[in-house]
């Protein structure tokens, strides 16, 4: 930088503060602006203490009229721009309106226009409380579409009943209308009607002018059906597992959910005939009277609830053929899961009762049932039904049981002989020798070594029926028999203050007899077989676990059942204990050894293949 450069700058700063000096303002000035400050402060202060009190007035005050109108007039510019033609139907006031007959209360909501509950009337819950399907506030229902480019859902809008008064019918059927009414000659209607001592409740939905409202281009509506499963047994646990959604395809089988998983879901891509909601003991269930086209089904389980098990969901698709008038036909079923009241339909719906697959399926169906109905129609304890039941199952198998202890005796009196033949092979290496020889002696003295194999094959059948039948029996619901109050659940004699792995928090006495017993039979059953822990080291003491496994695993299920196994098992060991009565098994190796010395006898079969044998040349074995 040079001289002239500091000179400048070094001028410039003395004017700067002699500036600054000469014209700052005197003490009275500077006493002046601060009154003037304060005074602007003060007003202002003034002025924000008068405005809030303003506000708070007219927050005190009734509101004036043109502020409401306003409102309003949003408002229905609002629900038109949502709804269109349906906006006068977007707000209502919910009514409500019933029709029952001797079987069912059914309470329709004006919302919705849709089934708003379902009383049973001829049953109560596990704490004695009339039997609801399901609560209103719980359960969508209702028709989902485009309309005016707008979705559409008649589940939000409300209805116009045809009446407000209950309809009770006494001996002829009663219907009951709810419009969704957009004008005189456009409207949705829902047709509900019941008839006389029934459980199926007729339903129509009738679309009249709505073929300009409802987009064109459509060709189906879909059908939203929601709803939580109420819990209605005293085995919670046991009824939630039975708990799903069941469907029947059009012209074709029965399929479900899964019942044991917390969800499942099916995308279902073509015709069906009906959905079901299906519980333990009852069953929700909507059949259209053509088809549905397609649909989608879900089931949640609701979890840490004491009132609901799980949540079902069915999206169906109806067709649509967009006409001035037009009438989809479909019905509801509201009622319990009973056999013969579920096969009057013709439809299937007895599909929804878990009775085993295959030949399981049909020992229920073709055997079990007939004769527990026959049965119950004479005797109106269901405890003694099971013992009656119990026993003529046993009578009728007591030909193949003497049959299986017999087999049983043979091979044990030819014990001795079958040690022998360890003896004389001893080796590994000598196995298929021994086996041989083994099967030479049995044929020798004439016995069957799978003989006694007969009765278990009759018998398992029944047993795993059984284990279908009794737990979903309605007939045994609230049944109860000496210390059970109910059949169709467990039978608990002692509540525990704690819960048991696998076992639970209760003792059930029928299945703690049942395994006394069966414990008892497996020790017989030891003692009458030649089996011996050299030959099948574990085998007897996986024998003796069974039974007590069969104690935690029986624990909750239905104590009918574990009544039945319990006389199933005591009846055996009293049909054991006589048979070996009338056995005299030192004759009966008497009986076996003077078989040796008889020719066999051929079969007629045999004799067959060595006569074309002989005609063919070829050489004949001679003993």
């Amino acid at each position: 930088m040079d001289k002239n450069s500091i000179v400048g700058m070094v001028l410039i700063f003395l004017v700067l503060i002699g500036y600054s000096y000469f014209t700052k303002p005197s003490e009275e000035e500077l006493a002046a602006a601060k009154i003037k400050q304060d005074s602007i402060t003060i007003v202002e202060k003034e002025k924000s203490i008068e405005e809030a009190k303003i506000k708070q007035e007219v927050k005190n005050a009734v509101p004036v009229i043109e502020p409401q109108e306003i409102s309003e007039t949003t408002k229905t510019k609002n629900q038109l721009n949502q709804y269109g033609s349906f906006a006068n139907v977007a707000q209502g006031e919910n009514q409500f309106v019933t029709l029952e007959n001797d079987l069912m209360k059914v309470k329709f909501s004006s919302k919705g226009g849709r089934v708003y509950s379902v009383e049973l009337k001829n049953y109560e819950t596990f704490d004695s409380l009339p039997v609801i399907l399901f609560d209103g506030d719980s359960t969508i229902f209702g028709l989902n579409f485009f309309a005016q480019n707008r979705a559409i859902a008649t589940n939000e809008l409300f209805f116009t009943p045809s009446t407000t008064q209950n309809q009770i019918v006494s001996d002829s059927s009663k219907s009951i209308s709810l419009k969704l009414k957009l004008s005189d000659n456009k409207y949705i209607e829902y047709l509900y009607t019941l008839e006389a001592n029934s459980y199926m409740l007729k339903f129509d939905i009738n679309l009249v002018g709505m073929n300009n409202i409802i987009a064109n281009n459509l060709d189906y509506l879909t059908l939203n059906w929601e709803t939580n499963i109420r819990r209605q047994e005293k085995g919670k646990k046991w009824e939630s597992d039975n708990t799903t959604v069941f469907y029947k395809y059009f012209q074709d089988e029965v399929d479900e959910l899964s019942i044991r998983s917390d969800e499942d879901k099916e995308e279902l891509k073509t015709k069906i005939k009906w959905v079901a909601f299906k519980q333990q003991f009852f069953s929700s269930i909507l059949v259209a009277d053509n088809s549905f086209l397609n649909g989608f089904v879900k089931v949640n389980k609701i979890e840490d609830s004491e009132k609901y098990l799980k949540k079902c969901y069915a999206e169906l698709t109806v067709p649509y053929l967009s006409k001035p008038s037009e009438n989809i036909p479909m019905k509801f079923y509201f009622g319990p899961n009973k056999y013969k009241t579920l096969h009057q339909y013709k439809l299937k719906f007895e599909d929804v009762i878990p009775l085993g697959w295959g030949i399981f399926s049909w020992v229920n169906k073709y055997a079990i049932i007939p004769l527990f109905n026959l049965l119950g129609s004479f005797v109106s304890n269901y405890g003694i039904v099971i013992l009656l039941m119990t026993l003529i199952i046993k009578l009728v198998l007591f030909p193949f049981t003497r049959k299986s202890y017999l087999s049983s005796a043979k091979m044990r009196v030819l014990k001795p002989q079958i040690d022998e033949l360890s003896k004389k092979f001893p080796k590994k290496e000598d196995a298929m020798k021994k086996q041989q020889a083994t099967m030479a002696l049995y044929k020798k003295v004439g016995v069957n070594p799978m003989g006694g194999c007969l009765p278990m094959v009759f018998q398992m059948p029944i047993l795993f029926a059984m284990f279908r039948f009794f737990p979903s029996s309605i007939e045994l619901r609230h049944q109860g028999f000496l210390w059970a109050t109910d059949l169709s659940s467990y039978d608990s004699v002692l509540s525990l203050p704690f819960t048991i792995p696998y076992y639970g928090d209760h003792v059930s006495l029928f299945c703690l007899l049942m395994t006394i017993v069966n414990l008892v039979y497996v020790r017989i059953n030891n003692e009458q077989t030649n089996m011996s822990s050299q030959q099948m080291p574990g085998m007897k003491l996986m024998m003796y676990l069974m039974p007590l496994m069969m104690l935690f695993w029986f624990n909750d299920y239905a104590s009918g059942l574990s009544y039945y196994y319990f006389l199933s098992l005591l009846f055996t060991v009293a049909q054991t204990m006589f048979i070996k009565s009338t056995i005299n098994e030192k004759a009966l190796l008497e009986k076996l050894n003077s078989n040796v010395k008889k020719t066999a006898k051929k079969s007629k079969f045999q004799q067959k293949l060595e006569q074309a044998a002989k005609k063919k040349g070829y050489p004949q074995n001679r003993k």
